[in-house]
Formats: structure tokens, sequence, C-alpha cells
């Protein structure tokens, strides 16, 4: 189940910074634990350093993956002009 994943995520120590994928493709950086909140049938993730945040249901998140390179909110790396 997703909650139970994301909780060993949130415990494990060392943190390691994740990304939670939505079904629609975009992602959220979890780089703190303590700025995530779990609920009965969401996740709820704030920014640091900012006013930013979002409610994810449960139903929704695609999948959690290593934060590998930065990316988050669903981001595309810039590209490198000519």
């Amino acid at each position: 189940m997703i909650q139970e994943t994301l909780r060993d995520k949130l415990e494990q120590m060392p943190f390691v910074p994740f990304l939670i994928r939505a079904s629609s493709g975009q992602a959220y950086k979890v780089s703190d634990p303590s700025l995530v909140v779990l609920m009965k049938s969401m996740v709820f993730v704030a920014e640091p350093r900012s006013d930013r945040s979002a409610t994810i249901p449960f139903l929704l998140i695609a999948g959690v993956e290593e934060s590998g390179n930065g990316n988050s909110r669903g981001r595309r790396p810039r590209r490198k002009q000519r």
C-alpha cells in the first residue's frame, strides 16, 4: 500500500529525499520529512521556505522514487541554449 511505502521512506534513517509521482505525471519533491503529513486518504507535502504545498490523494499517486536530479513539481530540465 502506498501509505506504508511513504511511511517507510519518511522514517528511513538517515533520511533520503524522494519524489512522489502523481498519475498526472507531476512530481513533488520531499526533501524534509517534517514537511509531510500522512492522512487517512491523502498526503500533504509543503515546499520548504515558501507558501506552496500540495495535498495528493493516495489513489492518484503513481509511484514513489528516489530524487535523483532535483526536479520537483514536474518541471523539465532546462535546455542548453545554442
